[in-house]
């Protein structure tokens, strides 16, 4: 049985491993910094999904307030399930889970954002089947080199 749950400090080394899995290698010591901001940070989650002790995967979510209609919308800021255990609906309970947690609260609406990259298409077709829409496109301007 696979249990989701709010991110614990005792997590980083599981996240750390997942953040390799989706494609960004880090160290235990930069994922402990970033989740140290990321959970004082107002209306920023983590959530993760536990499975027989271990954890499976994570959904990062934020809130973030509309000018162009009243509310809040939820962003999914981060969704990755550990690479081997992939099409055993991990994901999937992650995503229904952030979906009923953001409608409870009032949410507006559920997005996110994904890559382009030809690796990414089995994940635009899953969103796809999890009711989520294409709108548009995201554009970035790097201010850092």
């Amino acid at each position: 049985m696979m249990e989701i749950r709010p991110y614990i400090p005792g997590d980083d080394g599981d996240l750390t491993e997942l953040m390799a899995d989706l494609g960004y290698p880090t160290t235990m010591d930069k994922m402990i910094q970033r989740m140290e901001v990321i959970s004082a940070t107002p209306h920023c989650y983590t959530f993760v999904a536990v499975k027989d002790g271990a954890v499976v995967g994570m959904i990062g979510c934020r809130d973030i307030y509309y000018y162009e209609e009243d509310g809040v919308v939820t962003q999914i800021s981060i969704l990755v399930t550990k690479q081997e255990l992939q099409g055993q609906g991990i994901g999937k309970a992650l995503v229904t889970f952030a979906e009923q947690w953001a409608r409870e609260k009032g949410s507006n609406a559920l997005y996110l954002t994904s890559g382009i990259k030809p690796e990414r298409e089995r994940a635009h077709a899953f969103y796809k089947r999890m009711g989520f829409a294409v709108t548009g496109y995201r554009f970035v301007k790097p201010l850092k080199q």
